[in-house]
């Protein structure tokens, strides 16, 4: 356990180093048990004279006959206070981007055009969700490579269906 030499709280926290109060290095509690804590004196307050006195209430010179204007007190400097935690950022979102790329990737090795069609589909969807909030959801590279390899995947698999068709029509011909 921990107390503050100066406010006299205790903590139970090992890890605090610092009073939460005022800033003052923290002690262990059983070495400031051992030693009373020094008294504390303020000074006396002013001693004011009779004619002092007599004086606080005459006019001054210079106001104008005015009574004699006491000086306001400056307010008092804020105890110190620790600063706050800092704030945890959550991590951006790349789910749906990552997917679009490995789907792109998949369909252009062998799985056909319509794994291409979805990877197309969430590489945009996606890059529809960076546009509105760039700040949660991020991987616009992922999703570019996802919709680009989907429609290469369409494109080949495309031509390889128009290129098969025009060979069965020339082989139904002969």
């Amino acid at each position: 356990m921990k107390r503050c030499p100066t406010c006299n709280q205790t903590f139970e926290e090992d890890w605090l180093s610092f009073c939460t109060q005022d800033g003052t290095t923290l002690v262990d509690d059983q070495e400031a048990t051992r030693e009373p804590l020094p008294t504390i004196v303020s000074p006396p307050p002013p001693v004011a004279t009779p004619i002092d006195q007599a004086a606080w209430n005459l006019p001054s010179a210079g106001t104008g006959g005015g009574p004699q204007q006491v000086p306001t007190p400056q307010p008092a400097q804020p105890a110190w206070q620790p600063p706050p935690p800092p704030s945890y950022i959550q991590p951006q979102s790349k789910g749906m981007a990552t997917a679009s790329m490995i789907i792109g990737i998949a369909s252009m090795a062998c799985l056909g055009p319509i794994p291409g069609i979805v990877a197309i589909v969430l590489g945009a969807m996606t890059l529809s969700q960076i546009k509105k909030n760039p700040d949660t959801v991020a991987g616009k590279q992922q999703a570019m490579t996802g919709i680009i390899t989907g429609s290469l995947a369409i494109l080949i698999y495309g031509v390889g269906f128009i290129i098969y068709i025009l060979f069965v029509i020339a082989m139904a011909n002969q």
